[in-house]
């Protein structure tokens, strides 16, 4: 059996001769085929699967290289799946070089034989892969392999009478030997007392049944086989004996792996409940943006003033009380993700991956949409606030120009549609027409009101006056009626003109006072409308603009009254005629409807007007004094707070990357500069105080500042969230140090390194840069290497590098801490030789806690060996480590 016995020729060289004697006895055979089988298949069951018949299943190679994947934990080259032979000796071939990979020599063993079904051969491989895989790595008292399993055999059996263990063959043959080795590790299982050395088979078929039942060992032989035979096969009872040791050799390793997984769930369990914890606040922020955005996106226009000032109030109630406590969820949220992020690299953990749209970057895009959301609607408020207060100054204008002009225009219709100069004399012929003749004057002095009125109604549907339809009907109805009186003046004037040859009386002083009356009415109505006219300015220039046209008015006022008394005269001289000469006037002027009554009125009211509007015009330039005054009061304050937090910023910039002291030092400088930051605030507070002020007040510009209060408040918010993140980086920092075991020396020179190639000095590396610093540092790089170090010290792909994961990368590359392949190597030390653990099992090696914190992340084990209770340890990896490190 030279051709197939490898490795073990060193030590069994004495039995050569007895083997030779074997090798035409088909018992050896038996024995093998059976216990080979048995064995097989204690590790196919592992992947699903089993063998019938040794020399034909393993004739494609694919179910050998399946049971080399499971005893080996090593992945094969991929199998050919086709059914020719050519396809079955490519698998084999496979299979015969790993293990020729292991360091074993295949003597006279090719994959022609093996595919060819040749028993004797594939015996052989079997038991070479038996003795790399299960009896070579034994070792007891500087014996390995064979001598060291004989040597167990003989240590474990050595108190119990009737048993000498110095051979696997015929020391095996009474059954006591394997009943020894039961009850010395597992005494409840077996009354040994009972046993008697002449009974060999009901003491073989206990230890059998005992070992299948209770030790997952499978029959590997049979009672009769070992009794009926002289000689039982070596290799059969070395196999199952070797089942034996490694069934019992674990117990040993147990609490070693128990209290190294204890370890790792310790952490994990703080680990994932720091996971909850961002988990639940990215949520409640995230939902709270989702909110606010809608409400600040929100553009439906209110009809009234008063509507909008109340807008403008809910959002400066949102600024004031509601933003403030998000913008300190935002920093502790950040705060928390570095915090577990430096947590998970120093125990050598996957990097923390939020759920899906809930990474820092995604939180800081939905912030960045609010901020626009409320930058635009903040805007949109001071529009739509100006909007108002143009168009309600524009309606009121318009009711005004309309008013006059109805009340001029009330009763010219039905004066032009007369047929009064179908009776009259010459004299009234010629009157009616003066009469006419100063109408059409008139007429054309009202053109210019009428093309006002338009065009106020059309800026009025420009600005999406509320009450248009109202606004367009009534001005539709005054250029209606205005075209009408256009047609019926013209109409009139015709008729007049027809008859005027007939009539040739003409009062001159009549003509004349009408001609100078309507001009000097026109014009103190144009006054009345001017002084009566509201106005709207926002700056002192403004107000002084007015104030001066208003005093050139007031000049106009003595030329005026020259005015009024010439035309007073003309009606005089006319009274003093018609009283000389006894004329019949009926009391009125033929030509204009303006009487002196009606002259003095208007007078008297311009008079009446101008001190109102004088009254006015001081009240508007007080009031622009005093925004003048708030303007100046804000931008005094702004000018010396901006530069303040733009200094601020700086110095922190500076802290960050100088090395002063220790780390604890630093971290209490920086909380004592954090602390006079917040003694700050009432500053900021004193300056949102006048900024109200000035929104109440509806001041829009300040020329006397460059500084907005959205620049302040955004300077301020950075400014806290920066010392707080240094803050927060010196803390890790700090960690850092104290897990690793990093002097303050190292972590002066690190940070010496990092400021040298930060060549941007903005406190972080760019990926050239740290490029640059590592082949300094001696590392031979390539791009597979360097893409490996990037995924380290960037896991989110930022394109840049922290000081804190470059202290984390430096000193990472002489970490000694627990590996996913260390915790499922105990794993499988606990489980045994099965390729699952059952829960009772864990809850006995592991604390109460623990163990129910494993039994919950393990999925039911499935496969064909399953028992009640039994649960896949492999899962268990995945949960722990992720896809990414099995």
């Amino acid at each position: 059996m030279d051709h197939y016995d490898g490795e073990d020729n060193d030590y069994m060289q004495q039995e050569d001769d007895w083997d030779r004697d074997l090798l035409l006895d088909p018992a050896w055979e038996k024995q093998q085929r059976k216990t080979f089988t048995a064995w097989c298949n204690s590790h196919l069951r592992k992947a699903g699967t089993q063998i019938e018949n040794i020399e034909e299943d393993f004739r494609d190679g694919l179910k050998l290289m399946l049971l080399l994947e499971v005893i080996s934990g090593e992945r094969l080259a991929k199998p050919e799946r086709g059914k020719m032979r050519v396809h079955k000796i490519s698998n084999v071939n496979k299979a015969l070089d790993f293990i020729a990979s292991k360091g074993v020599k295949l003597v006279s063993i090719g994959a022609e034989e093996i595919v060819d079904g040749n028993a004797k051969m594939t015996l052989g491989m079997i038991w070479t892969i038996i003795l790399r895989f299960a009896i070579q790595d034994i070792s007891v008292e500087e014996t390995s392999a064979k001598e060291g399993l004989l040597l167990w055999c003989q240590r474990k059996t050595a108190p119990y009478k009737n048993v000498n263990i110095q051979n696997f063959h015929i020391s095996w043959k009474d059954g006591l030997g394997f009943c020894a080795l039961i009850h010395r590790h597992r005494p409840e299982l077996i009354d040994y007392g009972k046993l008697r050395k002449d009974d060999p088979m009901t003491n073989l078929n206990t230890a059998f049944d005992v070992a299948e039942k209770y030790l997952d060992i499978p029959k590997m032989l049979d009672a009769e086989d070992i009794i009926s035979t002289l000689r039982p096969d070596e290799k059969a009872i070395m196999t199952y004996v070797s089942c034996y040791y490694h069934a019992f050799s674990g117990k040993q390793k147990a609490e070693t792996a128990a209290n190294r997984i204890c370890k790792v769930l310790a952490v994990n369990q703080e680990n994932e409940q720091l996971m909850e914890d961002y988990e639940k606040l990215a949520s409640d922020l995230l939902e709270w943006i989702r909110r606010t955005i809608p409400w600040l996106e929100n553009r439906t226009p209110e009809n009234t003033m008063q509507a909008m000032q109340q807008k403008l109030e809910d959002f400066r109630d949102y600024r004031r009380l509601h933003k403030p406590p998000k913008v300190q969820e935002k920093c502790q949220l950040e705060i928390n993700f570095n915090t577990l992020q430096t947590k998970l690299r120093l125990s050598n953990r996957p990097a923390f991956m939020p759920s899906e749209g809930k990474m820092v970057s995604d939180i800081s895009n939905a912030w960045g949409s609010l901020e626009g959301a409320e930058k635009g609607y903040e805007e949109w408020l001071l529009n739509e606030i100006r909007r108002l207060e143009r168009l309600d100054h524009l309606a009121e204008k318009f009711r005004q120009k309309a008013a006059i002009h109805e009340a001029w225009t009330e009763g010219k219709e039905e004066m032009l549609q007369k047929k009064d100069y179908e009776t009259a004399s010459l004299s009234e012929i010629k009157a009616l027409l003066k009469k006419h003749e100063a109408f059409e004057s008139d007429l054309a002095a009202h053109q210019d009101r009428v093309e006002q009125i338009a065009a106020i109604a059309q800026e009025l549907n420009e600005l999406d006056y509320y009450d248009s339809p109202s606004v367009n009907a009534r001005c539709q109805r005054i250029c209606d009626q205005w075209d009408a009186l256009g047609a019926l003046t013209q109409k009139r004037s015709e008729a007049l003109q027809r008859t005027e040859k007939l009539l040739e009386t003409i009062d001159q002083l009549y003509l004349e006072f009408a001609k100078r009356a309507a001009p000097f009415n026109n014009w103190m109505e144009g006054a009345m409308e001017d002084l009566q006219d509201t106005f709207i300015v926002h700056t002192i220039e403004e107000i002084q603009g007015l104030s001066t046209a208003h005093e050139q008015f007031k000049a106009t006022l003595p030329e005026a009254d020259k005015e009024r008394q010439a035309i007073l005269g003309i009606h005089n001289e006319i009274t003093k005629i018609v009283q000389t000469y006894h004329v019949n006037m009926a009391g009125t002027n033929p030509y204009t409807t303006i009487n002196p009554q009606e002259i003095n009125a208007k007078w008297d009211k311009v008079r009446q007007l101008v001190p109102q509007r004088d009254q006015a015009l001081i009240e508007e330039h007080t009031r622009q004094q005093n925004n003048e005054r708030l303007r100046k009061q804000f931008a005094n304050q702004a000018n010396v707070i901006g530069p303040w937090i733009q200094n601020k910023m700086e110095e922190i910039g500076r802290i960050s990357i100088e090395m002063h002291g220790t780390l604890e030092d630093q971290l209490t400088h920086l909380r004592q500069y954090e602390k006079s930051i917040v003694n700050y605030k009432p500053k900021i507070d004193q300056l949102e105080g006048d900024h109200q002020l000035i929104q109440e007040a509806l001041i829009f510009d300040n020329k006397h500042t460059n500084y907005t209060m959205e620049h302040i408040r955004v300077g301020w918010e950075q400014l806290l969230t920066t010392i707080a993140r240094t803050i927060n980086e010196i803390e890790n920092q700090i960690l850092t140090r104290d897990a690793k075991g990093i002097s303050q020396e190292q972590l002066n020179e690190f940070r010496a390194s990092f400021n040298h190639f930060d060549r941007k000095r903005t406190g972080m590396m760019d990926p050239e840069d740290f490029r640059t610093c590592l082949i300094s540092m001696g590392y031979n790089l390539g791009e597979a290497e360097f893409s490996r170090i990037m995924s380290i010290v960037d896991p989110n792909r930022l394109g840049v590098i922290t000081f804190q994961a470059f202290i984390d990368f430096m000193s990472r590359e002489t970490a000694d801490t627990d590996t996913a392949d260390q915790v499922m190597a105990s794993f499988k030390v606990l489980a045994g030789d099965k390729n699952y653990i059952l829960a009772d099992e864990l809850r006995r090696e592991l604390p109460p806690d623990q163990a129910e914190y494993c039994i919950a992340r393990m999925a039911p084990y499935n496969g064909p060996d399953a028992v009640p209770g039994a649960l896949d340890y492999m899962s268990f990896s995945t949960a722990l480590y992720g896809e990414s490190d099995l």
